[in-house]
C-alpha cells in the first residue's frame, strides 16, 4: 500500500483528515488529498498532515487522465452531509453522481473503492439497522441528505456492483477536527462552551414519552479515532458489500451529557427543552448499529477501543480545551 496512490476525497473535513492522520501514523504518505476548502477553517485540520497533493474535487478527474496505473485506491468521504440541506438537485449531484463517476472510474482500473454512506439511510429505525444487503430496498430516509446516500447504496446494488466495492454506514461519528462543521457538529462539541459559561446542559424532551423518557433517547455514537480505524481496516482485506460503522451499543443522551460534565470536572445539570419544528419528523429517537456483519467477515469482536466515556474525555480534555487538531 505505500508503492501506490491513495485517493482521499473530503480530506480536509472532519472523518477526510482523521484518515488522513490515521494513514501517517501508520507510514503512508502517498496520498491524493481532494477537497474544496472554500470560506472555512478546514484548513486547519490538513496541518501537519502527509500527502502527495492536494487538488479540487472539481480537478480529480482530470488529475487521473494518464494515472490509473499510479493509484490504489479510493477511500471517497466527500460529500454534503448537511442533514437539514433542502436542495436535492446539489445533493444529488454532489452525493450520488459524483460518486457514480468515482465508483466507474476505480472498477474499470481494478481499484479499491471504499466509499462513506450513512446510518442516515435506516430513516427512524423501525426497519432495524442492519446492513444486510437484502433489505436495502425498503430503507426510508427521513432527509434529502439521508436519501442521496440510500440512492447511491441502490444505485450499486441494482449494477451488481456490491460484490467489488465497501460502503460504510457510518453512525453518529465525534471528535476533533470538526470544529468547521457549525450546526452539523456533534453535541459534544457544542455541550462543552455551554457548560463552560453556564454551568448546564439543555436537551431535547421526548416526543414518544412512552419508549423513551426526556433525555433517554438513544444514540450509537462512536469516536473518530475508532471509525476512521475501521474504515482503513478495509484497505487491508478483501470485504466487499456495505457495511455500519458504528460500536453496536446505544448511549443516552442523558448519558453522553453527564460524560461531558465528568469530563470537565463539573457538576451534572441538565435541563429539557421543547423540540424545534425543524426537526419534527426526522428526528431518530433510537439508532443502533447492527455490527453482527462487521464482526463475522472482519473476525473482529471488540469493534472499538474507546468507551463513550474515555472517548468524551480524550476529545475534550486533549483537543477541545488545547483547541487542537488531531
Amino acid at each position: 500500500m505505500k508503492s501506490k496512490i491513495i485517493v482521499v476525497t473530503g480530506a480536509a473535513g472532519f472523518i477526510g483528515s482523521c484518515t488522513v492522520k490515521y494513514l501517517n501514523e501508520q507510514g503512508i504518505d502517498h496520498l491524493l488529498l481532494v477537497d474544496d476548502v472554500k470560506k472555512t477553517q478546514k484548513w486547519k485540520n490538513l496541518l501537519n498532515k502527509k500527502c502527495l497533493n492536494f487538488i479540487s474535487r472539481h480537478d480529480l478527474f482530470k488529475w487521473l487522465e494518464g494515472r490509473q496505473d499510479m493509484v490504489k485506491a479510493f477511500i471517497h468521504l466527500g460529500a454534503c452531509s448537511d442533514t437539514m440541506e433542502a436542495d436535492g438537485d446539489y445533493l444529488m449531484e454532489n452525493n450520488f453522481r459524483y460518486t457514480v463517476r468515482l465508483a466507474e472510474y476505480a472498477l474499470k482500473y481494478n481499484q479499491r473503492f471504499i466509499y462513506a454512506s450513512s446510518a442516515a439511510t435506516y430513516g427512524d429505525g423501525t426497519l432495524g439497522f442492519s446492513d444486510n444487503h437484502s433489505t436495502l430496498e425498503n430503507l426510508q430516509p427521513l432527509n434529502l441528505y439521508g436519501f442521496s446516500k440510500y440512492y447511491f447504496d441502490l444505485w450499486a446494488k441494482q449494477q451488481g456492483i456490491l460484490n467489488q466495492i465497501i460502503g460504510l454506514k457510518y453512525f453518529n461519528v465525534f471528535g476533533p477536527n470538526e470544529s468547521h462543521k457549525g450546526h452539523m457538529a456533534s453535541m459534544v462539541f457544542k455541550m462543552l462552551p455551554i457548560v463552560q459559561s453556564e454551568g448546564r446542559i439543555r436537551l431535547f424532551k421526548s416526543l414518544d414519552p412512552k419508549r423513551f423518557g426526556d433525555g433517554d433517547q438513544c444514540r450509537d455514537f462512536i469516536y473518530v479515532k475508532d471509525a476512521v480505524r475501521m474504515t482503513c481496516h478495509f484497505l487491508e482485506n478483501h470485504l466487499s458489500g456495505i457495511f455500519n460503522i458504528g460500536t453496536g451499543k446505544t448511549t443516552t443522551w442523558n448519558a453522553l451529557a453527564k460524560a461531558v460534565f465528568k469530563a470537565l470536572d463539573k457538576p451534572i445539570q441538565i435541563e429539557y427543552i421543547d423540540m424545534p419544528s425543524g426537526l419534527m419528523g426526522q428526528y431518530q429517537n433510537y439508532t443502533c448499529a447492527d455490527m453482527s456483519k462487521y464482526k463475522k467477515q472482519t473476525g473482529v469482536d471488540a469493534v472499538c477501543e474507546y468507551t463513550i466515556e474515555n472517548a468524551v474525555d480524550d476529545y475534550i480534555r486533549n483537543y477541545l480545551l488545547k483547541d487542537k487538531r488531531w
